[in-house]
């Protein structure tokens, strides 16, 4: 899909989700926009979720408005050309660090599998017995590689970020990572829901200050799961992308992930319900019904 052509604008990068432009008078900030596109398996799928840009846009404004007592971000404006409003903002240029910066609470996904393989998450041990969903003893740091589009993000132990960030700064993303983690997690609590994981990415000004950047807290990044029917032991129902992972390894697709060959289509009804998810976790966070 072509980038949307924006006067004044230069378009730079294309991302599994986000476009980013220039602006043509000035190097210090940068056009973020968020697509209605969704990945899943390190595949951006043919089918669009309708208003899911919009909805991330929304949601991390949010978050980083609540967060930014903890750590400062990287938004600089939302006056944005009429062709992206409500789903692009103007942000600082930032010297991004290239490790995405997971904080996990629960064990689910490549944490699972990683736990079932060897009984530890990214060189972190974790105790014997516990199943999918489990909540961990406390939250942990967990790191991976950041990818480029269509490659596969890899965990990491905490010796490689140091390597690729220095001591010092690897220090500061984890417990920047985990700060903002133990702040959201009550609040995702207290409305009804479990936030499971997230996925942080954090840049440096030339300064040196460490900023949150990218996204924030939204389904893209996390994992939502309703409080009141998590069980560890199985698969959780979840306000996330999760939904259409498991539809892509269902019967139902036909795929098979092994295959080397793209997804197929979402159909129609699994749009509406991965819609539905997303607009679901707005509503409980901010109270607010999607516009």
């Amino acid at each position: 899909m072509a980038a949307t052509a924006l006067p004044g604008y230069q378009h730079v990068y294309s991302g599994k989700v986000r476009e980013l432009y220039l602006p043509d008078d000035r190097d210090d900030i940068v056009l973020m926009v968020a697509t209605d596109r969704i990945s899943a398996y390190d595949y951006v799928l043919a089918s669009p979720i309708p208003d899911k840009g919009r909805v991330l846009t929304a949601l991390s404004l949010w978050w980083f408005e609540r967060l930014a007592e903890l750590v400062p971000n990287h938004v600089v404006s939302t006056d944005v050309p009429p062709a992206v409003a409500g789903r692009a903002v103007l942000c600082e240029r930032l010297d991004m660090v290239p490790v995405e910066c997971v904080a996990r609470g629960y064990l689910a996904g490549s944490g699972l599998a990683d736990y079932r393989a060897n009984g530890a998450v990214c060189g972190v041990p974790l105790p014997p017995g516990l199943a999918d969903g489990s909540r961990l003893p406390e939250p942990i740091f967990t790191p991976a590689t950041k990818a480029a589009r269509g490659a596969h993000d890899e965990n990491v132990d905490f010796g490689h970020v140091e390597r690729v960030a220095g001591r010092n700064t690897a220090a500061q993303l984890r417990r920047l990572t985990l700060d903002v983690y133990r702040y959201a997690e009550r609040i995702v609590q207290d409305h009804g829901m479990v936030l499971a994981d997230t996925k942080l990415e954090f840049g440096h000004r030339a300064e040196g200050t460490l900023v949150l950047g990218d996204e924030v807290l939204t389904p893209d990044s996390s994992r939502f799961w309703p409080l009141d029917q998590w069980q560890p032991g199985r698969p959780q129902s979840s306000f996330d992308k999760q939904f259409v992972r498991d539809w892509l390894v269902s019967p139902e697709s036909g795929w098979d992930r092994a295959s080397g060959m793209e997804p197929p289509p979402l159909p129609p009804h699994i749009v509406e319900r991965t819609r539905d998810r997303y607009l679901e976790a707005y509503r409980r966070l901010t109270g607010l019904r999607f516009a």
